[in-house]
């Protein structure tokens, strides 16, 4: 018992119980559930080995995720077959099923998102001394290399794509920052709350929420917009985009 104790806990610890055998290297018979359990004593050990086969099981399970909260949740979340789903009943937060990427991100599709993002590091940086210098002409990025379509390797063509990237990606980043903002002040907001004879706060952290939803919508349609510019109904989703731009910064 002390030496199956000892390789199962290993294993656990290890992140490898799902998939071990019998330690003798000409067996391959796997430990049952019910003989892991009569195996270990530790309740933290077994807390592990039982998460391990929650995160097997979802794994397993072509109808379920984890959700993508990058703050960290342990929800599991249904897929509903769209590209997104609901929000997360435990922190709201919405994923996106079809791709890597950790939310949903309408109006963009998939295929934008895997395109954009390689494109928006405008700069490398030295993990070691932290310089960051052009990979294009490899001058430095500061004081004067503060965009591609500046670099002495760009012809002209070229440069005018990056401008026009640069453009949408300055938009795009202006509202991920205006979101941040909204979802710090609905947190003040929401701490304000808690103190004595204060009125109820309800309508500004509602307001708060479609702030921080407009955002979302406004930074991802710069990602739409960037793929879709010589589409016919982009005249419309330029017009909407405006308005509720409009209506979002008045809010």
């Amino acid at each position: 018992q002390p030496c199956w104790r000892e390789y199962l806990t290993t294993r656990i610890e290890q992140n490898m119980v799902v998939s071990c055998t019998c330690p003798i290297s000409e067996c391959h018979a796997q430990p049952t559930t019910a003989f892991i359990y009569s195996i270990l004593s530790s309740q933290e050990i077994i807390a592990k080995y039982e998460k391990a086969l929650l995160r097997c099981y979802v794994e397993c399970c072509s109808n379920l995720t984890w959700c993508t909260n990058p703050q960290g949740c342990d929800q599991i979340l249904l897929k509903d077959g769209l590209g997104y789903g609901a929000a997360c009943s435990k922190c709201s937060w919405i994923s996106c099923f079809n791709c890597s990427f950790p939310e949903a991100h309408y109006p963009a599709s998939c295929s934008h998102m895997a395109e954009w993002f390689p494109l928006s590091l405008c700069s490398m940086t030295c993990a070691k001394c932290n310089h960051g210098f052009c990979w294009r002409c490899l001058k430095p990025w500061r004081p004067n290399h503060k965009d591609y379509y500046n670099c002495s390797a760009m012809v002209s063509k070229a440069a005018w794509q990056e401008k026009r990237f640069q453009d949408y990606n300055e938009r795009c980043t202006f509202h991920h920052h205006a979101r941040e903002f909204a979802i710090s002040l609905r947190n003040s907001i929401s701490s304000i709350r808690e103190m004595p004879k204060i009125r109820n706060l309800t309508f500004v952290l509602d307001a708060c929420k479609v702030l921080e939803q407009a955002r979302k919508v406004l930074a991802y349609s710069c990602v739409y917009s960037y793929y879709n510019q010589d589409t016919e109904s982009m005249d419309i989703v330029e017009q909407q985009t405006e308005s509720l731009e409009l209506l979002t910064n008045a809010l």
